[in-house]
């Protein structure tokens, strides 16, 4: 019974956003395992990405209504799934393994599962999460863009932030599990930015702390100066937004695997270097997190545009501004889903998967 429960949870889990794929190890089954007690794994297979209240999960699935409030409120505690608190009412839904579960393992992170996570990580999620839409987009730090060049509000952090009215600040995920294996990097731990009912949902389960718009933009120039990657949700209107590093982030090191990332990342610029300005420093090579730049014979800087992902961090630090960053052609050109329905149903396409629950296609 465990394995079998277990493994409809990761075949259900898979149909959701870049996947749950099954590892040959069984590593996968482990930490479902870990995570989900076994009615748990039988109620999350009830439930769909569309919020529901818990009378009718009760009342559709023919379980004791109490019961299912409770299990529902414990699950979200301990970052199964989703809950959000609209007026006098509670609604619940399911999540992906990433993002979902995963960075909602804030408070129940140990190093055990941290070992878990990395050897899946490593054995299948990694390779796997190349067939999908990537769920973070990388946006350029706002002082590398000229100031000619019009941006757009969804691919400027500072506007981004300025446009919400709830903010909460959470401990990265990433640099969590992998300071429990000890390698973890010196960059700063606290640059989650969670907005509207996911910030709500953060707070209730005491994964972050509230801040105002000025402190925002405060971390988001510190993290611009420790050289992260500034990455929102990949949609229009974000629910979050991260600050990721090579070493540690998911995210970027799926995408350090590929020979050519910025295929897979969204955004509509690249570096360039005017290779009469350049001095062959080297300091743009620090500050690089895909492996773009490499320095020439004659000591010239020179940007492998298939891997920069256009995040701006070598620009900004280019002492003789011989560093810029420039938009794509057209055809390469991206506009982002408008919100994270609309990018779960493009992404299940595009990986020829279902967001509707198994349970509800058996006859």
């Amino acid at each position: 019974m465990m394995g079998t429960i277990y493994q409809e949870l990761r075949k259900q889990i898979d149909q959701y956003s870049v996947g749950f794929p099954k590892a040959e190890s069984g590593v996968d089954l482990k930490i479902l395992k870990k995570l989900y007690t076994e009615e748990e794994a039988a109620l999350f297979l009830d439930l769909s990405m569309q919020l529901e209240p818990p009378d009718s999960i009760s009342s559709r699935t023919n379980r004791d209504l109490q019961n299912t409030t409770d299990m529902l409120e414990t699950m979200a505690k301990n970052g199964l799934i989703f809950r959000k608190r609209k007026d006098d009412a509670v609604y619940f839904a399911a999540i992906p393994f990433v993002i979902g579960s995963y960075e909602f393992q804030l408070n129940r992170m140990d190093k055990d599962l941290a070992q878990m996570v990395e050897e899946y990580f490593n054995e299948s999620f990694f390779d796997n999460s190349k067939e999908s839409i990537q769920p973070l987009r990388t946006i350029p730090v706002n002082r590398s863009i000229d100031v000619a060049q019009k941006v757009a509000p969804y691919a400027d952090a500072r506007e981004i932030i300025k446009s919400k009215d709830k903010i909460v600040i959470a401990n990265c995920i990433c640099r969590t599990q992998q300071k429990l294996l000890d390698n973890s990097c010196e960059k700063p731990l606290e640059v989650c930015f969670l907005f509207g009912s996911h910030a709500e949902y953060y707070l209730e389960n005491n994964m972050a702390r509230p801040i105002d718009q000025k402190e925002a933009l405060a971390i988001l120039d510190k993290c611009e100066e420790a050289g992260l990657v500034n990455q929102p949700a990949n949609m229009i209107n974000p629910g979050g937004m991260c600050n990721c590093c090579g070493d540690c982030c998911a995210a970027l090191r799926a995408l350090n695997r590929l020979p050519n990332p910025a295929e897979r990342v969204t955004n509509n610029y690249w570096a360039e270097v005017d290779a009469d300005l350049c001095s062959g420093c080297e300091l743009c090579l620090d500050r690089c997190q895909m492996g773009a730049i490499q320095i020439s014979d004659d000591q010239i800087s020179t940007i492998n545009t298939d891997r920069c992902i256009g995040c701006g961090l070598c620009v900004t630090t280019c002492p003789e501004e011989a560093l810029s960053l420039v938009e794509k052609p057209e055809d390469k050109q991206y506009k982002p889903p408008k919100n994270g329905m609309e990018l779960m149903l493009k992404t299940a396409e595009k990986r020829g998967a279902s967001l509707i629950p198994q349970s509800m296609t058996k006859s």
